[in-house]
């Protein structure tokens, strides 16, 4: 039977938007447009932390190997650290918006608006710089996978880069636009295209294959892999949490409780349930044990 929980998170106008499981259990999301992170227990009970920069802008936040949440201040171009007792620090990197980490430890971070993702050392060393080779292409969401690859989206760029290779692959659809991008136990890549409404998967040889929505305007935004091998994604536009199996055959759709959530990030919880944060100021708990 499927569940839904809503949870009010921050204030009106807040924008909860990037959502992670942390080590300690707990659901941390990060609040757009307040300069804060929420830590929401799974009976949903939530606490705030403020950022030194209410205008930083957090966005994509990740688990990190050090048992601390990691993510992205795209509007004061740095990357944030938060321990599970609510300790901050961050650290400048160039606009940085998509996060992910490598099994070495090391992190990578896209700069949004140059064509470059960079790394930073385990070590908390200097982020070094790695060229994409391309022009305005806007790289976005990374994944990195068990192999060590890493994945990255270039949202105007209309492909998807391989970054410790590197190489460019090109989508098979004009203005795809993909965002979103998850990697999965078999060394493919999922990643969802918002600007054609598809969902896509990559090889590790940079075979593509697409998975049309039955709703083309749904504008998927974010994707994340589940236990079976399939995904869960987020249609922003269509106001729905959306499901597509290990081999691509079968598509679910959900209906989201209430008309323009405006969903975006998505996690799965340390309770096996899929959470959501909605910028309207909730995180949604999807159950679905048919899943």
């Amino acid at each position: 039977m499927i569940e839904m929980q809503e949870f009010t998170v921050g204030e009106a106008g807040d924008g909860p938007y990037g959502i992670t499981t942390g080590p300690d259990g707990n659901l941390w999301c990060t609040l757009v447009h307040a300069g804060r992170i929420a830590r929401l227990t799974p009976t949903g009970d939530v606490t705030l932390f403020d950022l030194d920069n209410r205008a930083a802008g957090p966005s994509v936040i990740v688990a990190g190997p050090d048992g601390a949440l990691w993510f992205a201040r795209f509007q004061d171009g740095r990357i944030g650290r938060i321990t599970v007792d609510g300790e901050l620090s961050s650290v400048a990197v160039p606009s940085p918006y998509g996060l992910a980490f490598t099994p070495d430890g090391a992190l990578w971070s896209t700069e949004l608006n140059a064509d470059r993702v960079w790394r930073t050392p385990p070590s908390g060393g200097d982020p070094a710089p790695f060229d994409l080779g391309t022009s305005a292409a806007m790289p976005s969401m990374l994944a990195a996978g068990a192999d060590g690859a890493v994945w990255c989206t270039l949202n105007q760029g209309n492909a998807v880069a391989r970054v410790d290779t590197p190489a460019v692959f090109a989508l098979p659809t004009p203005g795809a636009a993909p965002v979103g991008i998850a990697a999965a136990p078999d060394g493919t890549a999922w990643f969802v295209e918002i600007g054609a409404g598809q969902v896509g998967r990559i090889t590790p040889g940079g075979h593509i294959e697409e998975y049309p929505l039955a709703d083309r305007a749904a504008r998927p935004h974010a994707i994340v892999a589940d236990p079976a091998g399939g995904c869960w994604f987020t249609e922003w536009a269509g106001n729905r949490l959306g499901h597509i199996s290990a081999d691509g055959t079968a598509i679910r759709s959900f209906d989201l409780p209430a008309p323009g959530c405006e969903p975006h990030g998505l996690t799965i919880g340390p309770d096996g349930a899929v959470w959501v944060a909605l910028e309207v100021g909730r995180v949604i708990r999807f159950s679905d044990p048919g899943a």
